[in-house]
């Protein structure tokens, strides 16, 4: 994608300044909410709003609010990407303020670790009862990148991405993978889990995955993992992977089957006992995807109170014919 010369005149302005400069160094390691480049970069967030509210204005940043915070990411594609790539492709970041920054960036991230595992303390007793109580997780992981295939996939989407894990554990099969998820707190978590991957071509931001933010026809592969039996209409969570999926992509669903374990509504928030298959083939239908049988893993059977583990896969016509066969 290419832009008028008057955009790409407007950016390079909004990039030719020096603290600019160094905020877009840093977006290329990540994103960053505003209170974090103020730490790294030692300057006022009014000062810091000026310069991200320019660069933004120009295209070189997009900006994600997160409840009280902001965060801000470079474009994963198009003519500013492109650009931003060509401008650092020159620039010695041996030198000037560009080591430092690393420097308290380093720092940065190990506050966020920090805060992400004790976050992940408090809710870990909850999520080893309910680890507990299927079959092994490992095991599960194995059948999703089975189902997935080797890839290399141009864009995962993970709705309702919790931790990340689904983002790590497709990672290195795609070229760039985001997820979505409504708690700031395990946004943070996944942040964190994210680097420490190594996995800078993976993003998280907030959002509704019954009406989120990517564009149509966008993914090649749309994970849901233990997300629908949290919600009162999760048909409108296959109406929108349908929607981002591009014709021919993949949509795999993890959840538990149908059991009737009732404290789970109490005790864990879940609004559905599970998942029928009758119900998620009449979802998958109206939502005009073709879904195949889902693979079963039953809980071992010492257990006195276990749950079975459904995976589902299914796919988006990739033309009419494909629908009425």
């Amino acid at each position: 994608m290419t832009a008028a010369p008057e955009t790409i005149v407007d950016a390079l302005r909004a990039a030719g300044e020096p603290t600019r400069l160094r905020i877009l160094a840093l977006l290329r390691h990540g994103d960053l909410a505003v209170g974090e480049l103020v730490t790294v970069l030692g300057q006022s967030q009014p000062r810091l709003s000026h310069h991200l509210k320019a660069l933004t204005s120009a295209g070189l940043t997009e900006r994600l609010p997160e409840g009280a915070w902001v965060f801000y990411r470079l474009p994963t594609s198009g003519w500013a990407r492109a650009l931003l790539n060509s401008i650092f492709e020159q620039i010695d970041q041996t030198k000037g303020d560009f080591p430092a920054d690393l420097d308290r960036l380093e720092a940065v991230r190990q506050s966020r670790q920090v805060s992400a595992e004790a976050y992940f303390s408090s809710v870990a007793p909850e999520w080893d009862r309910i680890r507990a109580m299927h079959y092994p997780e490992d095991l599960i992981e194995a059948a999703i990148l089975k189902l997935a295939g080797p890839g290399p996939f141009h864009r995962v989407v993970d709705f309702g991405t919790g931790t990340g894990r689904m983002l790590a554990l497709l990672g290195a099969r795609a070229q760039e993978s985001e997820g979505l998820d409504l708690s700031h707190q395990m946004l943070t978590l996944a942040r964190s889990n994210l680097a420490e991957a190594g996995l800078t071509h993976s993003r998280v931001r907030q959002g509704d995955v019954t009406a989120t933010p990517f564009p149509s026809s966008s993914a090649d592969i749309v994970i849901v993992h233990q997300v629908l039996h949290y919600l009162e209409e999760p048909e409108r969570v296959l109406s929108e992977a349908s929607r981002v999926l591009m014709p021919g992509g993949q949509l795999i669903v993890v959840d538990f089957a149908q059991h009737d374990h009732e404290f789970m509504r109490e005790e864990f928030g879940h609004h559905r006992l599970g998942i029928r298959n009758d119900n998620m083939r009449n979802w998958a239908e109206h939502a005009g995807l073709v879904l195949e049988e889902p693979l079963r893993f039953d809980p071992p059977k010492d257990l006195e109170a276990g749950i079975a583990v459904l995976i589902w896969s299914g796919r988006k016509p990739a033309n009419k014919k494909e629908v009425a066969a």
